[in-house]
């Protein structure tokens, strides 16, 4: 899969799978800017160990839409153009219904709302008005089959999720006349830095063998089906939500 000539953004890209997304990317030709939230430290790491050169680094709070605007502008100035947008970046935050108080219940849900749906959102704006001014290009949402099966210990991250994979529908048919593509994909547990408290002890066990494989993604495989995604030939995909998740979930 070919990138040569392409610019992309990736969101959340110090570490997991926005690191390895950012790896493939560049490896495969394209220009990458590499955002990041507030550890600058890995970012940088990241946009070190990427192949090639012109690269960049990018900051932004996502549940500061100016912030989002400013990153977004920053990665057109610096490439010229932005062909590819990845909103890869989110947060997972336990919070029972049953086991936590009002207070901490409208936050959890709150910062997940804003960081996981809207900042995507903004960042999908931001960039597709480029697009559209620019002949097209594509857009890649990273959800979650927790949007399918439900997040019990964490819902806002299920229903963030849920709503990301539905704006990645409607913003696929409303700018498919602008030639931009936008796709999701929903990966199962993956073995990052979030998953490593859930995948320790019985629990990580019993997480293992909701698939046939017994064992959870690694962040390449999801990575290689966003690089599938992002290269010439997976247009018609526009729309669609794409399983990675082992068979752990079929719907």
């Amino acid at each position: 899969m070919n990138l040569n000539g392409k610019t992309a953004l990736i969101t959340g890209a110090s570490r997991g799978i926005g690191r390895v997304i950012a790896q493939k990317f560049a490896a495969a030709g394209a220009k990458v800017a590499v955002h990041y939230g507030h550890n600058r430290a890995m970012a940088e790491e990241t946009l070190a160990a990427l192949p090639g050169n012109g690269h960049l680094l990018v900051q932004a709070d996502l549940t500061d839409p100016a912030a989002i605007e400013t990153m977004v502008n920053a990665a057109i100035a610096h490439f010229g153009r932005l062909d590819i947008l990845v909103n890869n970046a989110g947060i997972f935050e336990s919070h029972p219904l049953d086991s936590v108080d009002y207070q901490t219940w409208q936050e959890k849900w709150n910062r997940t709302i804003q960081t996981n749906l809207l900042g995507a959102a903004n960042a999908a704006y931001c960039a597709a008005r480029h697009m559209i001014a620019h002949g097209g290009g594509k857009i890649i949402n990273v959800g979650s089959r927790g949007a399918y099966r439900g997040e019990p210990d964490a819902p806002a991250y299920g229903a963030s999720k849920a709503a990301l994979h539905a704006m990645s529908q409607s913003l696929a048919v409303h700018l498919g006349a602008h030639n931009i593509f936008v796709t999701a994909v929903a990966p199962g547990f993956v073995q990052t830095d979030m998953a490593r408290d859930a995948l320790k002890g019985q629990r990580g066990e019993q997480i293992r063998r909701q698939s046939p494989h017994h064992r959870v993604a690694k962040p390449e495989e999801v990575a290689h089906t966003v690089l599938f995604l992002a290269a010439d030939g997976s247009e018609w995909l526009t729309g669609g939500v794409v399983d990675v998740n082992g068979a752990s979930y079929l719907r």
